[in-house]
């Protein structure tokens, strides 16, 4: 049976704790952690203003009947525009997501892929008011994009910022969105897991992952913690199905707050520059991690080092595991570009590094990648085998830019004329020029003077992938 004088304390033990909610008729942020646990209103009611829908329309161009395949970017990076020629027909299409207002003056954070390509933008508040808004900046290798809305001397609702590294797994969070359209929404969950890098969703993969309901819609919207400030901003979900079926099935991903304020500081400038590391890497496997002598697959391992970059600089070297950064554990390689990403050039950060089985500490400086020597875009022409290819100095910055590997060195092909000399070579965008009649190619100005010197008679060399494939050519 139950103890009658037990469940008369429980009872006012109880009434203790409500009677002040109660009792409170303005609303305000919950104070501790037995309030919180009684209703998330208060929170929300100061929170929820801040988190907006925004729209997104777009004029797109399309061909009908022909393949998407033919149009996808990806696609004619390496075999060109080889679809039919066929007639393009224009339509309208639009985008719903939500945003995140983080600063008083009409600053709104929401994700790249919800306003990319959009001719038109609009932040509709929670009170139904609707503003144009404008892009400041765009950044698709995090999926983050920066508005600006002009209400006038209005100071609009703002949601603050915390440090996304105190989360923990099992912290209680607040997913605030516009799901389906169906107007704001509220979900609670916990956080799953901290630093997922193999989501996929963006060049710096590093991602809160919850429970907290995300549905399409909820796209930048806003993660809240309980003390009502920002840890993310919803992104991403894992679904069993595709398109409008698909739904929450309780994994969803988050950007942490402190990309978004490394974000959100470039805005300032209108112009993202980024520490680079100068190192190829790769994630210890459990297999290297057993011939490296670790009891587990832990840190980074650095391949290539780029001569006179910040690894070197830094004492780094091929084969060196980096285990710990500001004395925060490197899970694996996408886990050391985060903590990379989120650091200020001219700032120093301090390595736990492994090398034959002992540990040295190392300081690594955050600068930007290198951006000599200057591109020098240039479309070749003369009677040669690689007239037709537009061509580059390759440099760290200018390689990060476009896509292609931050460590190669050379000329690379940027792109070939239909049915010229270079596309009968065979040449591919992303190929880098080895050499001309044997003599090695450093520069655009070093392939030009090799192709005049020749006099009917042209090897080639080129670098693509892993493998140095020769032609020889007559003229």
């Amino acid at each position: 049976m139950i103890n009658r004088n037990a469940l008369v304390c429980v009872l006012a033990l109880f009434v203790a704790a409500v009677a002040p909610a109660v009792a409170q008729t303005e609303p305000r942020v919950p104070q501790s952690s037995a309030e919180i646990s009684l209703s998330f209103a208060p929170l929300v009611r100061e929170v929820g203003p801040a988190v907006v829908n925004v729209y997104s329309r777009a004029t797109v161009s399309e061909r009908p009947g022909l393949s998407p395949l033919f149009d996808d970017p990806f696609f004619k990076r390496f075999f060109g525009d080889i679809g039919p020629r066929l007639p393009e027909r224009r339509r309208e299409a639009s985008s719903l997501g939500s945003g995140v207002i983080v600063d008083p003056s009409g600053v709104v954070v929401t994700n790249n892929h919800v306003v990319e390509k959009a001719d038109e933008i609009t932040v509709v508040l929670a009170d139904r008011r609707e503003f144009a808004a404008k892009v400041i900046l765009a950044d698709p290798k995090t999926d983050l994009t920066v508005l600006k809305i002009d209400a006038g001397d209005e100071i609009l609702p703002a949601v603050s910022m915390r440090d996304s590294d105190d989360l923990e797994v099992g912290d209680i969070v607040l997913a605030i969105g516009n799901p389906f359209g169906v107007g704001q929404t509220v979900t609670m969950g916990i956080v799953s897991a901290l630093a997922r890098t193999n989501v996929g969703v963006s060049d710096y993969s590093f991602f809160i992952q919850t429970d907290a309901a995300i549905n399409p819609g909820n796209s930048g919207g806003a993660l809240i913690g309980v003390d009502g400030k920002l840890v993310g901003i919803n992104t991403a979900i894992y679904s069993t199905q595709r398109g409008g079926n698909a739904g929450s099935v309780g994994i969803g991903f988050a950007i942490p707050s402190n990309m978004v304020a490394t974000v959100l500081r470039a805005a300032k400038t209108g112009r993202i520059v980024r520490p680079w590391l100068g190192a190829r890497i790769q994630t210890v496997t459990t297999d290297l991690a057993h011939g490296l002598g670790l009891d587990r697959p832990i840190g980074a391992l650095i391949g290539d080092v780029y001569p006179g970059g910040p690894a070197s600089r830094a004492g780094l070297r091929t084969g060196d595991v980096i285990l710990e950064i500001d004395e925060r554990e490197v899970n694996d390689a996408g886990g050391l570009r985060y903590r990379i990403g989120t650091r200020e050039p001219g700032e120093t950060m301090t390595l736990q590094v492994l090398r034959n089985g002992r540990v040295f500490t190392a300081r690594l400086p955050m600068e930007p990648p290198k951006a000599d020597p200057a591109p020098n875009v240039t479309d070749l022409a003369g009677l040669n085998p690689m007239t037709g290819a537009r061509v580059a100095n390759l440099s760290p910055a200018f390689a990060l830019e476009e896509g292609f590997d931050e460590l190669a060195r050379g000329v690379v092909v940027l792109g070939v004329a239909r049915g010229s000399p270079a596309e009968r070579l065979r040449l591919r965008t992303g190929d880098v020029v080895v050499s001309v009649n044997n003599q090695p190619i450093d520069r655009v100005t070093t392939l030009q003077q090799a192709l005049e010197r020749a006099s009917g008679s042209w090897v080639v060399s080129i670098r693509r992938d892993d493998r140095v494939l020769t032609t020889r050519v007559q003229g």
